[in-house]
């Protein structure tokens, strides 16, 4: 209850710091490549219920629906601003919205793609798929786009192990260095 409660307190904060940040961030996307500033993408959430996810897109329209990761000379599928939108991780501000919606967490595992299944079996064995995701989790800042997923999903099993308000605290410390620094970004 309290985590909720935090949850909305943060992400209300965070949409009215961020809002005309967005707005620009969004007309630079329409003006800067052809299609939407946002792109929805279906994600699984807690309890394995899924929901739509929103980004500033960062990719061309034409670009295969695979995760990044997945995909061969990605770099060659983002848009002319879509670089400086991963790496500076705001590319994720709309998720603030399903945060307040009660779809995502501040802190916890980041919400697999449906498409997923090797990562999501795995989090279903270890109990993983009770948690709300989150904008950021302990995965997150102890790799990124470089872990595995059977890393990925250890280090979500020793959050699930720790997980307190002053567990998330540091973990919401930690992200801010990350993203001030641009660690971890691999596309």
């Amino acid at each position: 209850m309290l985590k909720r409660l935090t949850d909305i307190v943060l992400a209300l904060c965070a949409l009215l710091v961020f809002a005309i940040p967005m707005a620009i961030v969004a007309i630079a996307v329409k003006l800067t490549s052809e299609g939407p500033a946002l792109y929805w993408s279906d994600r699984v959430g807690q309890n394995g219920k899924p929901f739509r996810m929103p980004k500033f897109r960062s990719m061309r329209i034409d670009t295969p629906l695979l995760p990044t990761h997945m995909l061969t000379g990605g770099g060659s599928y983002l848009t002319p601003i879509g670089d400086l939108l991963r790496r500076s991780s705001v590319d994720e501000l709309p998720q603030i919205w399903c945060v307040f919606k009660g779809e995502m967490s501040v802190v916890g595992p980041r919400p697999a793609l449906t498409s997923q299944h090797d990562l999501l079996a795995l989090r279903q064995a270890e109990g993983i798929n009770c948690f709300r995701p989150g904008l950021t989790g302990w995965a997150q800042i102890n790799g990124r786009d470089s872990l595995s997923i059977p890393e990925k999903v250890m280090l979500e099993a020793e959050y699930r192990d720790r997980q307190s308000i002053g567990f998330d605290l540091l973990i919401i410390w930690r992200t801010v260095l990350k993203v001030l620094r641009a660690d971890g970004i691999s596309h």
